[in-house]
């Protein structure tokens, strides 16, 4: 059985994905290391992100070419802001930042070029490019969130934030996306299909420095 396109985009940013599984703030994650003040900081600037992201969702459904993936990325997008403010009732309270703090926080560098990126794809490319643009926020944290949930936490607030991801559920969620894009790439041209490749790569190595941005706890040298 031939193998699937999402399959090799996915078999292309194995060397990204090793480093994200790596990386300081997902094995802090699980043995506990993690400062509090650079996952504080990681949530915060995901609930910036996941506004623009809710936005980036709504105009892939606007560009779908049919009824169901029209409604799975507008029904996506609408759940991205649910979860931004899950993020700011709940675990941001619990980690000490107000809502006054949250709403006066902007995006770290890192976080306003990630969203840039995005949301320029998503209105000036392709709908198969959009649809491969945001993929891998989808699919790497799926991903992520299972091999954490295998691993679990110490700390609490951090094992209900792997869970989120971890779950059965959201695995789901992701699996209807990929097939969406399994689904488009067969009408691609060899050009549309090597840029669509080029921009899964880019939001995976965005997806690497977005951990490194909280981790470090990015800000603007200026």
């Amino acid at each position: 059985m031939a193998e699937s396109y999402s399959s090799r985009l996915w078999e292309s940013i194995s060397d990204i994905y090793s480093a994200i599984l790596a990386h300081p703030f997902i094995t802090g994650l699980t043995d506990g290391t993690l400062p509090e003040q650079s996952f504080a900081f990681y949530v915060m600037q995901d609930a910036l992100y996941l506004r623009e992201y809710a936005r980036a969702l709504a105009a892939v459904a606007s560009r779908a070419p049919t009824a169901s993936a029209m409604r799975m990325f507008a029904s996506h997008a609408a759940e991205a802001i649910a979860a931004e403010l899950e993020l700011h009732t709940t675990l941001l309270g619990e980690l000490g930042i107000s809502k006054e703090d949250a709403a006066r926080a902007e995006p770290a560098p890192t976080n306003l070029a990630y969203t840039s990126y995005l949301l320029a794809t998503v209105r000036g490319g392709s709908y198969a490019e959009g649809v491969g643009v945001v993929l891998p926020c989808y699919w790497i944290y799926s991903e992520v969130g299972k091999e954490l949930l295998r691993l679990g936490s110490p700390d609490a607030r951090y094992r209900r934030w792997i869970a989120t991801y971890g779950a059965e559920e959201y695995g789901q969620v992701v699996a209807e996306v990929i097939a969406e894009l399994d689904r488009v790439s067969l009408g691609l041209s060899a050009e549309e299909n090597a840029s669509v490749r080029r921009h899964f790569r880019t939001t995976s190595r965005y997806e690497w420095m977005f951990w490194q941005m909280g981790y470090a706890q990015e800000s603007w040298p200026l």
